[in-house]
């Protein structure tokens, strides 16, 4: 059974704060294999880690050391990586960061990483607000939220994603006119995502029914969405656009 952690907010010693978590971190045990990922492999691709801890002293990531000076692209909350290792794969030409806390996730994300042979992939195995932190303001170019934790009960509204709490943060570190993409099959999701998202100067690009309905030409269904559409669960896709100092 998948544990969930809580984790309490108090200050960081580097200033930045430690934050509510509400959330799986680990679930079933590790296979051998996955372990061996874990160990050999994520020190390697999560930067400035130490242990488990991304980047304690919260020092602003170098972009263009990590990437060469590729543009970026980040993935929030990558599940078990399929979606971001198929990114990577068509788009070699450009660097992903991966956020994602739950262990399992990211040992599954490690394997299909070594099958790939992709070289363009960061993780973060850990809270996306505390990687806000260390982001430059307008570094990433596309970001992606994927088939979100619902918190379907509505006194749990306020953990979803689409709160200010994470907005606010991903707004800063998006450069004007970069992409961010949502998919979720919960139609309450959906209303609160197009009711939040546009206050952060964010436009909503769809001009017909298509344009949600349908998914994007470049997607790759991740098993989230094969286990909704088994479930009688109807996808969304929404598409928005950072808007510019000048819109």
């Amino acid at each position: 059974m998948a544990t969930r952690q809580r984790m309490t907010t108090s200050n960081h010693h580097s200033g930045a704060p430690w934050r509510n978590f509400y959330g799986r971190i680990k679930g079933k045990a590790l296979r051998p294999s996955q372990q061996v990922y874990l160990d050999e492999d994520l020190g390697k691709l999560s930067p400035g880690a130490v242990g488990w801890d991304l980047n304690p002293d919260r020092e602003p990531l170098d972009l263009d050391t990590l990437f060469g000076g590729r543009e970026v692209w980040l993935e929030i909350g990558f599940g078990g990586g399929e979606h971001m290792v198929h990114q990577a794969a068509q788009n070699p030409g450009v660097g992903f960061i991966g956020a994602e806390p739950y262990i399992n996730g990211v040992a599954m994300l490690l394997g299909k990483i070594r099958d790939a042979g992709c070289d363009n992939i960061r993780i973060h195995p850990g809270d996306a607000r505390d990687l806000f932190d260390v982001l430059p303001a307008g570094s990433i170019s596309r970001a992606f939220l994927l088939y979100p934790d619902p918190w379907p009960k509505k006194r749990h509204h306020r953990r979803r994603f689409v709160t200010p709490e994470h907005l606010e943060p991903l707004a800063k570190i998006l450069k004007p006119g970069a992409i961010f993409r949502v998919a979720t099959d919960i139609p309450d999701y959906v209303r609160q995502t197009l009711e939040e998202v546009p206050r952060f100067g964010f436009d909503w690009l769809a001009e017909r029914p298509a344009d949600w309905r349908d998914p994007w030409d470049d997607w790759m269904s991740t098993r989230y969405e094969q286990k909704a559409l088994r479930e009688g669960r109807v996808p969304h896709y929404l598409t928005f656009r950072r808007r510019g100092a000048a819109d």
